[in-house]
């Protein structure tokens, strides 16, 4: 399903919740990857800041019982993400949220790069029995129209040929607002990383409904 607005799904995960609060899945809680980079890996942040501590508030308060697993390592790119990612697969989760890329942009690497990079890591995912929800990134201007372009298109192209959920832009309300960055004006702080759980959390929402209904 390939969803990327955030008000209307926002507006069906209030639905979603009815059918997946009191979901049982198999014998035990359904597992949800983060595969990222320092972005929601928890880079300077305290344990009770970081983005698996506020997503697993959001689900205990909603009476949805996952486990959330926490594979994201600062300063991957989509190149160390698809050489780890078998490794990681191997905690078998149920859902995973994908989302790098960001590094490579600060490294000018070449976008056709990454999307095939990307491309790859969705294709092993999905063969894994897991539900992949796919977060996007954007370039600045100071890349260049061309790079800019094409690095922001990559992530809608991949969304739609592999028919995902799909977050367009992870750090929305976040990226160039001071008063949710940290002082190197990169990473969330703690306000902004409560910004993204809630802008992310209702694509995950739509990510246990759909893998209640694969089961």
């Amino acid at each position: 399903m390939f969803i990327s607005l955030i008000r209307p799904i926002r507006a069906l995960s209030c639905l979603l919740l009815l059918a997946v609060s009191s979901a049982s899945f198999g014998e035990g809680p359904i597992k949800i990857m983060l595969f990222g980079d320092s972005l929601i890996a928890g880079y300077g942040l305290t344990q009770s800041e970081n983005m698996t501590s506020v997503l697993r508030a959001k689900f205990d308060k909603d009476d949805i019982t996952v486990k959330i697993i926490n594979a994201s390592v600062s300063g991957n790119t989509s190149n160390n993400g698809q050489a780890r990612l078998d490794w990681s697969l191997g905690d078998n989760p149920d859902v995973v949220v994908l989302c790098l890329g960001a590094n490579d942009m600060l490294r000018g690497i070449d976008p056709a790069l990454t999307k095939n990079n990307l491309n790859t890591m969705i294709v092993k995912i999905k063969e894994n029995g897991a539900t992949v929800v796919f977060s996007g990134m954007r370039s600045p201007e100071s890349m260049g129209e061309d790079y800019q372009s094409q690095f922001d298109q990559l992530y809608f192209d991949l969304a739609e040929q592999h028919d995902l959920i799909f977050m367009p832009f992870l750090l929305e309300g976040v990226a160039l607002e001071m008063q949710y960055l940290q002082r190197d004006y990169k990473h969330p702080n703690a306000l902004g990383i409560k910004i993204i759980a809630n802008n992310l959390y209702p694509y995950l929402v739509q990510g246990v409904a759909a893998r209640q209904v694969n089961n």
